[in-house]
């Protein structure tokens, strides 16, 4: 439940960062099958997949650490996905949104998968 509680609270920081920081978020959410993108959002011209990682302790490694090729993948293909359906045709990106919470601070770092 902790886990869970953490992964919201992380992914609504995340939209507060992001909105900061020049990205509109477009979609949250996104699922299917196949899987699901925390964030879609855009950046200037590009279109920008951010995939949202929270930790409270580094016990079992960083945020960023938790994307493995398989996740990649699957996100890469979900993705796609989402480009035929909304019948966007723009450049595009992949992101991972590393979110650290420390006490009540959250420490924020964007990492380019692409």
């Amino acid at each position: 439940m902790k886990n869970i509680y953490l992964g919201k609270l992380g992914e609504e920081k995340a939209v507060e960062f992001l909105k900061k920081n020049g990205y509109r978020i477009i979609d949250r959410n996104f699922k299917t099958k196949i899987g699901e993108i925390d964030i879609i959002a855009k950046k200037k011209k590009e279109i920008v997949f951010i995939e949202v990682k929270t930790r409270s302790s580094d016990n079992f490694g960083l945020p960023e650490e938790a994307i493995n090729k398989q996740k990649l993948r699957r996100i890469e293909k979900t993705a796609l996905l989402y480009l035929n359906f909304k019948k966007i045709d723009l450049p595009f990106k992949f992101e991972v949104l590393s979110i650290q919470k420390e006490g009540e601070d959250f420490k924020f770092e964007i990492i380019s998968l692409s």
